[in-house]
């Protein structure tokens, strides 16, 4: 299947607009804020939290960097006319990290402060390897400052464990998942094994750190590990909670929140929806899959009509 998914990655750029539009509207909230909104009130009335993530990352120039901070700060105060209960995600690229790091640092704290005020958190998604090390060290500077920011440890990357260790020593909050990017195998494990071992490692090191965890996985053996971790380490339900993606096994998120564990969705929208869309397909081949199957059925249903 590895072969096959593979295949179909490297066919996204043939893959009609429209099909993947229609295969998209599955894990992204929509074009506009509006749309968001009301898939994150969708959301909390079925029990889960949420969490926005603005379409759009590697910024061209300093006014594409000042239009995200200003559409940010339009999420946040959506947030709060509609008492949503959901935090936010950025990613540095698109606060101008590829410009210059003055630049993105300034704008993080702006939106991190901007979210303090109304008692919002944001997380700081991780990118690929080259923005691991200014990622974390920009927010633990911001978490001493302000405490409303958190981190995404990737569980595929070979260095995880000191980050991790670091991390809760310094109290920071911690999002952690397996990682979807293409490393070289030099910086990060390539064997699915050998992932799912370091990400039950890790999250054993957070647990026991006493740093608030978001679980992010849709890997029902990684959520029955760290189900048996809260329970041999008696980690209260305030200190943790379990993390997926929009559109992703529903089915795995009721179990959980029936089970009265907290859970967190993440919500993307905006109009880059086809080169996110795209994005993810090339960099992890393994979805590939799963919109091989949404497609099939589609074309089948098409035919059944």
């Amino acid at each position: 299947m590895g072969i096959l998914d593979k295949a179909i990655a490297n066919s996204v750029p043939v893959i009609p607009r429209p099909v993947v539009r229609r295969i998209s509207r599955r894990y992204i909230a929509g074009d506009t804020l509006e749309e968001a909104v009301a898939t994150v009130r969708d959301l909390n009335e079925k029990g889960c939290v949420a969490t926005i993530d603005l379409l759009g990352e590697s910024t061209e120039s300093k006014a594409d960097a000042a239009r995200t901070l200003r559409d940010y700060e339009k999420v946040i105060d959506a947030l709060e006319a509609h008492d949503l209960r959901s935090g936010i995600s950025v990613k540095l690229t698109g606060l101008g990290l590829t410009l210059s790091e003055e630049l993105c640092r300034a704008n993080l704290e702006k939106i991190v402060e901007f979210a303090g005020t109304r008692d919002r958190f944001v997380r700081v998604d991780m990118e690929d390897s080259p923005y691991t090390s200014i990622t974390l060290e920009m927010v633990m500077e911001l978490h001493r400052r302000y405490g409303n920011v958190g981190a995404v440890i990737q569980a595929y990357m070979r260095r995880s464990l000191e980050d991790v260790c670091r991390l809760a020593e310094a109290g920071v909050s911690v999002r952690l998942c397996k990682g979807i990017y293409d490393e070289p195998r030099r910086i990060a494990y390539k064997d699915f094994d050998t992932v799912r071992e370091n990400y039950r490692l890790l999250l054993e090191e957070l647990l026991g750190g006493g740093v608030y965890v978001g679980i992010a996985t849709h890997d029902e053996f990684l959520v029955w590990h760290a189900l048996r971790l809260i329970h041999q380490l008696e980690v209260p339900k305030d200190r943790y909670e379990f993390q997926m993606l929009l559109g992703v096994d529903e089915e795995l998120r009721s179990i959980l929140v029936n089970a009265g564990h907290k859970l967190r969705v993440y919500v993307p929208f905006g109009e880059d929806w086809y080169e996110y869309s795209s994005r993810r397909l090339k960099e992890n081949p393994k979805i590939a899959g799963y919109v091989a199957k949404d497609v099939f059925g589609s074309v089948a249903s098409t035919i059944k009509r």
